[in-house]
């Protein structure tokens, strides 16, 4: 399909949607996520059937950071294995679905709060596909990434949310996947389905802040104690949890979906806005 057959489907697209798209933060865990059959797979599965039909997905992954802001901007992008010792059946999997440059383009006219850099390289990481195979798993949706620019404070990404937001009411799908909590040192490989105190905590305070629309302290994680800093010792899982709540207006509903800890030390709870 030609740049222009592209760009005629993309405003057709456009011009038919009206209803808000709600916005999402996946819990993604183990890459091996795209393989399983699970409840949690399932209710990603359910997320893409009760979603309005919308013209594309943009995706803000944990595993994308980069100095400066970046968005993929090619037609296909190529799905990235960025992960070692699993099976080989892994490796072979590849989501198809195309990127869009439209909206690569129009996000970065939208983005004021610095330089959105158009990236032609990138492609769908695992933080992406793994869990959008299960959502559209006819890989018919176009999809594009935005990386974390990891020199940036917490609240500077919220703050970019809130001009991302516009997306919504112009037909795009956003999903953040990331981890509420993730400590991979912290793994308790024995007991798939344990909790470990600090963990469902951190993850209980968290709920419970975004149940009160109170998105400051959330912001400012690193002052919600010791079980914080051992459930979010890095940033780069629980900011795209920021990225979704930046877009939530004031009276939208939350719903919290695949509520639960596993192996002690990952968070799969997942957050829909609107």
């Amino acid at each position: 399909m030609s740049a222009l057959q592209n760009l005629k489907k993309y405003t057709d697209r456009l011009a038919t949607q009206s209803q808000k798209m709600p916005a999402y933060f996946i819990g993604h865990g183990s890459p091996m996520i795209a393989l399983e059959e699970s409840e949690i797979t399932k209710n990603l599965r359910k997320i893409g059937e009760q979603v309005p039909t919308h013209t594309a997905i943009l995706c803000i992954s944990a595993h994308w950071e980069t100095k400066g802001t970046f968005i993929t901007a090619m037609d296909n992008p190529r799905t990235i294995h960025d992960f070692y010792g699993f099976p080989q059946a892994l490796f072979d999997v590849q989501y198809t679905a195309s990127g869009s440059v439209e909206l690569a383009e129009e996000t970065k006219k939208l983005v004021q709060k610095t330089e959105l850099q158009l990236d032609h390289e990138w492609g769908f990481d695992h933080g992406a596909w793994t869990v959008v195979k299960h959502m559209y798993p006819k890989a018919d949706i176009p999809m594009v990434q935005l990386s974390l620019d990891y020199t940036k404070p917490a609240a500077w990404h919220y703050e970019l949310a809130k001009e991302l937001a516009a997306l919504r009411q112009k037909g795009v799908l956003i999903v953040g996947s990331g981890n509420i909590v993730h400590n991979l040192r912290m793994l308790d490989w024995r007991n798939p389905k344990a909790s470990q105190d600090w963990a469902a905590e951190t993850n209980e305070r968290v709920k419970s802040l975004i149940l009160q629309n109170d998105h400051k302290p959330l912001q400012n994680y690193t002052s919600l104690g010791r079980g914080a800093a051992l459930a979010i010792p890095t940033p780069e899982h629980y900011l795209p949890l920021l990225y979704t709540l930046g877009m939530k207006e004031e009276q939208e509903p939350v719903q919290f979906i695949n509520d639960e800890v596993q192996l002690g030390a990952i968070s799969m709870t997942s957050v829909k806005i609107g």
